[in-house]
């Protein structure tokens, strides 16, 4: 693929779970034996995914055959549940994920896409006989992106039953929302899932009315803290369903999406910490989609942490309020800090500017980095404990390669989180600057405007 600088291979479907397993296995082996690998590492020592989509399609042997037209109901269970669980599109993507990506949710491109597929759900209730191509004009208007492409979406059917294009009614749905995962038992825990919830809802149709996430899918949902618990609901509902998939199981994809850059214990308390890890940043195509071609531009300029606070016990508040014993700052803007109704744990976000250029969104706006994170105890009057977190080399110098082993990529993370040694003097502590759209989120533009 030359827009991501890798090699697709296109296997064929198999009909057994040995198979499956089989096809994989020996499809690593070759590609070891040619020096191929599915995995690297960016400048910064994050570890990356080739760039390559790793797509699983589910249908029959024949259009005739497959579920998804037999029981039309198992296309509204997918994507009901699909878009229930953020953690399901979220974990598994690439880098580029949003409205613009190559796989946006259902509730990313138009704002009443959930409304018009409920009323085309209507005709999709559990023993409902449906004519594959009344399928087809049901969904396929909402199952596309902001510009109307029906292969760019996380649950793409242009290869179920397109009327306009015959040679393509197929009986498939394709998962388009996985990128390829670095080892081969990885990528067949992903098919693994997709088969058991694919089971399940043919056995128990999930029927519930389409979530309104409102903010909370651009802000909440883009913290590793509240994908896992999203994720957990998901594996607590299979195993319900007697499928058991054990949660660290998936510990690696977690580790390699959502990669820690330091942890930090305050006043020499190891049971209180500061954890800073990435977070997701939806990077927006930048200028007009219609003329891009086969590239689009993407703006880069901007990253998300999370920050997690533990061990910080004074408190008596309500899951989700802010916390008022303990100020975290950075920059000395306050991040939002929100009680995760574990005693002493809290956890907020900052977004802020990495890059710039004058081709891409906001030019005037400057750099934000180094950040510089600083934990007070607004009862005691003084600070516990922070650290430094570097975008680059801690003398400002830019990478020149990326790393090539996962030692080389754990050092690049290590050296640009440094614990504070020196805690600067305290100053008044300003309200969090709380913006409706990102409740979760301290925005480090809009901070440093006011």
């Amino acid at each position: 693929s030359p827009g991501s600088g890798v090699l697709e291979v296109n296997i064929h479907p198999v009909a057994t779970w040995a198979e499956l397993v089989d096809l994989h296995m020996a499809l690593d082996d070759e590609a070891f034996a040619c020096g191929l690998t599915c995995e690297r590492y960016g400048l910064d020592g994050r570890p990356l995914g080739t760039g390559g989509g790793a797509h699983i399609t589910i249908g029959g042997s024949t259009p005739a055959s497959s579920p998804l037209l037999n029981r039309p109901d198992l296309l509204r269970s997918l994507i009901t549940y699909w878009q229930h669980h953020p953690s399901l599109t979220y974990l598994f993507a690439g880098q580029f994920i949003g409205p613009t990506s190559q796989s946006p949710r259902v509730d990313e491109a138009r704002h009443d896409s959930l409304y018009e597929l409920e009323v085309a759900f209507l005709a999709l209730a559990p023993g409902a006989a449906v004519a594959p191509e009344l399928i087809d004009h049901l969904l396929s208007p909402f199952l596309a992106d902001i510009t109307g492409n029906t292969h760019r979406t996380a649950l793409c059917i242009d290869k179920l039953f397109p009327t306009q294009n015959p040679p393509l009614q197929l009986g498939l749905l394709e998962f388009r929302s996985f990128e390829m995962p670095p080892h081969p038992q990885l990528r067949l825990l992903q098919m693994l899932l997709v088969r058991a919830l694919t089971a399940w809802f043919l056995r128990t149709p999930f029927t519930q009315p389409l979530q309104r996430w409102g903010t909370e899918l651009g802000d909440r949902y883009l913290l590793p803290h509240y994908l896992q618990q999203d994720f957990a609901t998901v594996l607590q509902g299979l195993s319900q369903a007697g499928y058991h998939f054990a949660a660290d199981w998936f510990t690696p994809f977690w580790e390699r999406r959502f990669p820690r850059y330091g942890q930090v214990s305050l006043a020499d308390n190891p049971a209180r910490t500061l954890e800073v890890r990435a977070a997701l940043e939806p990077w927006p195509v930048i200028g007009d989609l219609s003329n891009s071609g086969s590239s689009r531009r993407v703006d880069n300029t901007l990253e998300r942490l999370q920050v997690r606070l533990t061990g910080a016990v004074g408190d008596n508040l309500e899951t989700g309020q802010l916390a008022t014993r303990y100020a975290v700052l950075c920059n000395g803007h306050p991040i939002p800090m929100r009680f995760t109704g574990i005693p002493g744990e809290y956890v907020g976000a900052v977004r802020f500017r990495v890059r710039t250029l004058a081709t891409l969104d906001h030019p005037i706006l400057a750099l934000h980095t180094p950040l510089t994170l600083s934990v007070v105890d607004t009862w005691q009057q003084r600070s516990v404990g922070g650290a430094v977190y570097h975008h680059q080399t801690p003398d400002g110098r830019s990478y020149d390669r990326a790393p090539t082993t996962p030692a080389l990529a754990q050092a690049r993370l290590s050296e640009r989180f440094i614990p504070l040694a020196e805690i600067p003097p305290l100053g008044d502590i300003p309200p969090p600057m709380l913006h409706p759209d990102t409740p979760m989120t301290l925005d480090l533009r809009l901070a440093n405007q006011r």
